[in-house]
């Protein structure tokens, strides 16, 4: 049976969100690191008048790694509130979950090189 839309039930559903995006800013730090490198990087961006073109990469790649960030957070309470004790496959699936944030930050990083070296050279 289907619901009816409920602009409440929605605007619940934002609030669970934020909720959520504040309790990873508080609760981990890698997160609140990304966080600052991703404020640092679009001050470099307001300062050197980057184009809009390159605008939308920057935020694809800090969004990425963010969410990446986030995921990994996600994957490894969970696998904590599942598995209290030490389990090689619960061990292997956060080190895979925390490889995703590694590889979207090197990502991320490759594009803030290519987009900026010009500017800075």
């Amino acid at each position: 049976m289907n619901k009816r839309f409920s602009f409440k039930e929605r605007i619940k559903s934002f609030e669970y969100a934020i909720k959520g995006i504040k309790a990873t800013i508080w609760a981990e730090h890698n997160f609140r690191i990304h966080l600052f490198a991703g404020a640092a990087v679009i001050g470099l961006g307001f300062y050197l008048h980057i184009s809009p073109h390159e605008w939308l990469w920057l935020v694809v790649a800090i969004a990425l790694v963010l969410i990446c960030e986030m995921i990994n957070t996600a994957i490894e309470k969970l696998i904590d509130l599942t598995e209290p004790d030490h389990d090689p496959v619960a061990g292997k699936v956060k080190d895979m979950a925390a490889g995703a944030v590694l590889i979207a930050a090197i990502a991320a990083t490759i594009i803030g090189v290519i987009i900026f070296w010009p500017y800075l050279t």
